[in-house]
């Protein structure tokens, strides 16, 4: 099988765990302050909102990019989204406040859209609650704690105990990483945003285990190696299958991100930068936490 990087590389990738875990530090320090100073954009799904489903005439001529620039200009940031084919004029349109409040209730929205497009239909009026986006928050912060749990116990189960944390961190600081990354650009995070963090988990741990493997196979062959010398070799040995896997799976989320369209969009770009993060967590992160702690055990 054709590899893309030539067996026998001897990169030191242990030797630069101290330089890249400074990197990962500098950017969550960065999330960290970007929270507290522009706090966190939560999406209509976290914060609560107003779901407007309309249609229009089937001769007018409409997007969604001439229905979001007709609302901006009544002051309302909205999400729209076509339903049905590209040539349909059916539309949800998703905007934050209460149907009643001034200024973004429903009669308000619609007689903006007439006065841009003509005659409309509004078939469905939905509201999503402050209550029930806190409630969805909750639920979300849930499933992240309960799968790195399980992640633990899985990998402390196939590996041992002592490659457990190091798999858990990496997909901790993959999930940080990318959430701070999007409060740093100012991106909203919704349940879309939430799936792909819980993606990226399972594409990061993918990764890890594909590395641990190949480490706890030469730590049975090379017993009297130094650990970084086989965590090294290891890493050098899954270099091609990783940069393969990671490159390919890249090439479906840009599809996706660039030609998917406004639904799957935030999706596909904490996906790719998921995968950027995972890969790189695999081999700085999770490979030294190993060394860490055999270091630590074999001294107690």
């Amino acid at each position: 099988m054709r590899e893309i990087i030539r067996p026998g590389t001897h990169f030191d990738f242990v030797g630069k765990w101290r330089i890249c875990a400074v990197i990962s530090a500098a950017v969550l320090l960065a999330g960290l302050v970007a929270t507290q100073v522009q706090g966190i954009r939560f999406g209509i799904d976290f914060a609560g909102g107003t779901e407007m489903l309309v249609r229009f005439g089937e001769e007018t001529p409409v997007d969604e990019e001439a229905i979001r620039g007709a609302l901006q200009e009544q002051g309302v940031e909205a999400q729209v989204v076509r339903f049905g084919d590209l040539g349909g004029n059916e539309f949800s349109v998703r905007f934050a406040g209460e149907p009643g409040e001034k200024g973004e209730h429903v009669d308000a929205v619609r007689a903006g859209l007439e006065a841009a497009f003509g005659e409309l239909i509004v078939d469905r009026v939905e509201f999503v609650g402050p209550k029930v986006g806190a409630e969805l928050r909750r639920d979300g912060l849930a499933a992240l704690g309960w799968a790195c749990a399980l992640i633990l116990v899985y990998v402390a189960f196939r590996f041992s105990t002592r490659f457990a944390p190091g798999a858990v961190v990496a997909l901790v600081h993959d999930v940080l990483i990318t959430a701070g990354l999007f409060v740093i650009l100012g991106l909203e995070f919704d349940l879309r945003v939430l799936a792909a963090l819980l993606a990226i988990m399972g594409y990061s741990l993918n990764d890890t285990i594909i590395v641990y493997d190949r480490i706890r196979e030469n730590m049975e062959i090379r017993t009297k190696a130094d650990l970084p010398e086989v965590l090294n070799l290891s890493v050098n040995q899954t270099l091609s299958r990783t940069f393969l896997t990671s490159g390919t799976t890249m090439l479906a989320v840009l599809a996706l991100l660039f030609l998917g369209g406004e639904v799957i969009r935030p999706f596909a770009l904490a996906m790719a930068i998921g995968i950027v993060v995972g890969t790189y967590s695999s081999v700085y992160i999770a490979a030294p936490m190993l060394l860490l702690l055999e270091q630590r055990f074999a001294k107690s």
